[in-house]
């Protein structure tokens, strides 16, 4: 089995803000794939809660790869991965499989036994919810990558990090993110933004900005205090298909309809910063909405690096 130091032996760790949507989750599981994946890495192990994204982050790092679970119901049975002791003419470089959704038709130490045999034949899989196997497995995944309010990439040695931490940071901290973008939309909603050049999105920890071309006449205060109204009457939030999300009664259009709390009332401490601030480097005018924390006063503090 080849090893190669040409990668990021040294790099501890590195952290992007987790997007919300299809079209930028994808592009920056493409752009981490350029960036962080070796040709000689066989296990991928991808980490996170269900509906955060992590489908669409391995679809952007392996473009055509056929998942063998998905949101939307498509189960691919045998697995492919469970098959792989059969001598056959062809067979795929790289596997896929969903831990926590195989458990429930085959037993871990069958599943690690099959990884195994991936790595073997130097083959690759990617292995979703890698946390479950890994006290079978034995072994850590050559890269380890984290999806919670921010995705967290690592290249795992013999002194972590360990799945486990990985995966209490994203559970923990993707609970901010599904309150965030529920808050994102109830503010759409209010708004009546259509889409178009009133509906770019960027991302900010702890909460959300929706990005314009031309400064909008909207009332901060009372646009405030109209959604904490929605988020006190406790609606139901609810996936509608893929391009839109049931808020109480309302259909409305949503870049990640996955990705909510479940009911409006889940959303801690939503604020909207006072003032619409403008960006000379996006060239863009920013409203900016925070959830979860005690709302920060100084914009240079939202994305504070603490230690």
């Amino acid at each position: 089995m080849s090893y190669s130091k040409r990668m990021q032996e040294d790099n501890l760790y590195s952290v992007f803000l987790a997007p919300r949507g299809r079209i930028r989750m994808m592009d920056l599981g493409m752009q981490i794939a350029q960036q962080y994946l070796s040709p000689y890495d066989h296990i991928i192990g991808v980490i996170g809660d269900a509906g955060s994204g992590k489908s669409m982050l391995i679809k952007g790092m392996f473009p055509g790869l056929d998942l063998t679970n998905d949101d939307g119901g498509v189960n691919v049975r045998p697995l492919p991965l469970l098959d792989i002791h059969e001598s056959t003419f062809y067979s795929a470089h790289t596997y896929h499989v969903d831990i926590q959704f195989e458990a429930g038709f085959t037993p871990l130490h069958e599943l690690a036994d099959a990884v195994r045999e991936v790595v073997k034949k130097d083959k690759r899989v990617i292995i979703e919810h890698f946390e479950m196997l890994f006290p079978v497995l034995g072994r850590n995944a050559d890269l380890l990558i984290g999806v919670g309010e921010e995705i967290l990439i690592t290249r795992p040695n013999i002194f972590g990090p360990d799945p486990q931490n990985v995966a209490e940071l994203s559970y923990k901290s993707g609970r901010y993110r599904k309150m965030a973008h529920t808050a994102e939309d109830l503010c759409v909603l209010k708004l009546g933004w259509e889409k178009g050049s009133k509906d770019r999105r960027a991302n900010v920890r702890h909460g959300f900005i929706l990005e314009c071309d031309e400064k909008p006449d909207v009332d901060l205060e009372k646009l405030e205090m109209e959604v904490r109204e929605m988020i006190a009457q406790d609606m139901p939030v609810s996936f509608a298909d893929d391009d839109h999300v049931m808020i109480g009664n309302t259909k409305m259009e949503c870049l990640a309809p996955r990705m909510h709390v479940k009911s409006t009332g889940a959303i801690e401490n939503f604020s909207l910063v006072k003032e619409i601030v403008y960006d000379e480097k996006r060239q863009c005018y920013m409203l900016i909405g925070q959830v979860g924390k005690k709302p920060k006063e100084l914009l240079r503090s939202l994305n504070k690096i603490e230690l």
